[in-house]
């Protein structure tokens, strides 16, 4: 057991994640294919006797070997190349979301150990805030409901840590499960979960933008498209089968050469199907590709606006709202112990500064699972250094 760090976790997933692997697998598989893509037809041999009487047969023995003629091997080899081209874009874009997946899991064990320490911390103002009324009550300054209420209050809290406890030890295993393991091998994140991801400029955007593993994978699919239809066209263009042999004829007593060559006609069949389904799947492909573009930027563009409107509002919160409720609830316990305020009053200032400081966490975690997202879909391998305490 041990503290994990970010880096760390991403290493474990990359190396250890089932789904990881099984793209590996399909590339290595796509190379396989290129490689069989290249290779020739096969020659024949055959044998054929005339005649069962041995002083009147004629044995002829042949060797015949298909030449593909229109380039199909070079437009099989172009068509594999593609389909292997795009395994390691899905590849790449696998990386890319196994990624913001772990960095964001990360970040929401970050910010369920900070939800325990400060449930933790709430508790010990709650038993605090229970003393000093149980004190009073024994004073005789206020009634025996005031301490019933602290303690209600505290016992609120109590079973709030409970939930939290039982959030981390969740988000935990989320996060172990990337790389496999359905049992927790850390004790704790390491990390700044007072972070939040940077916000990249308009300029970077774009030039990730052009580039994002979606667009990518449905660019490739163009080409591997047109490959293919390379590949149909080459096949309306019949093969020649050359035949080289010996003839031995028993009877005469002598041995022939024999040469000849054959062609197909393509008369009944020109190969039109396939090829005006392979254009057609080509057509399909563009339109996709433009339609994988539309959909990619606008789901950029809404994670942006995600990532900056919860930054704004953490940063808001954190300089300005919590100090003052931190302040607020300082003030209200002190008159609280001088008599000046009521204990309701206490309450409200420490359910206000439990609920703000809930409303931080929150809002820290949804800036990561915005910048996770973002990584996702525009392929960034910079989420380690995506950080940023501005």
């Amino acid at each position: 057991m041990q503290a994990l760090t970010l880096g760390e976790a991403v290493r474990l997933a990359m190396t250890q994640n089932p789904e990881l692997a099984a793209a590996r697998l399909e590339l290595q598989a796509m190379e396989g294919a290129e490689i069989q893509a290249g290779a020739r037809p096969n020659p024949e041999v055959g044998v054929l006797v005339e005649d069962t009487r041995s002083a009147a047969r004629t044995t002829t023995l042949q060797w015949s070997q298909a030449i593909e003629l229109g380039g199909k091997r070079s437009a099989r080899l172009a068509a594999a190349a593609r389909a292997r081209e795009q395994a390691g874009a899905a590849l790449q874009a696998k990386q890319a979301e196994l990624r913001a997946s772990v960095t964001s899991a990360f970040f929401e064990v970050l910010g369920a150990q900070e939800q325990v320490r400060l449930t933790q911390a709430s508790l010990d103002l709650a038993y605090n805030a229970t003393s000093i009324a149980g004190k009073r009550v024994q004073a005789g300054k206020v009634p025996p409901l005031e301490q019933a209420r602290a303690q209600v209050a505290e016992a609120g809290v109590r079973a709030e840590l409970a939930q939290a406890q039982s959030d981390l030890l969740l988000a935990r295993q989320r996060l172990a499960a990337f790389w496999g393991q359905g049992q927790i091998t850390f004790d704790r994140a390491d990390g700044n979960e007072a972070s939040l991801p940077e916000l990249l400029s308009d300029q970077r955007i774009g030039e990730l933008l052009t580039n994002a593993p979606a667009i990518r994978i449905a660019r490739m699919e163009i080409a591997r498209r047109q490959a293919l239809t390379d590949t149909e066209r080459a096949r309306r263009v019949p093969d020649l089968t050359v035949t080289l042999g010996a003839k031995r004829a028993a009877e005469l007593g002598r041995t022939q050469a024999v040469v000849g060559f054959s062609i197909p006609l393509p008369v009944l069949d020109t190969n039109q199907g396939n090829l005006l389904e392979a254009l057609r799947r080509e057509e399909q492909a563009r339109e996709v590709l433009n339609a994988t573009s539309v959909r990619v930027q606008a789901e950029v563009s809404q994670s942006i606006e995600r990532l900056r409107l919860t930054r704004e509002q953490v940063k808001l919160l954190r300089s300005d709202v919590l100090p003052l409720a931190q302040t607020t609830y300082d003030a209200a316990v002190k008159g609280y112990e001088l008599g000046k305020f009521a204990f309701i009053d206490v309450l409200d200032a420490q359910r206000t500064l439990f609920q703000l400081r809930q409303q931080v966490l929150r809002g820290t975690a949804e800036a990561y699972r915005a910048a996770a997202e973002l990584d996702r879909l525009l392929g960034r391998d910079e989420a380690q250094a995506g950080a940023s305490t501005n």
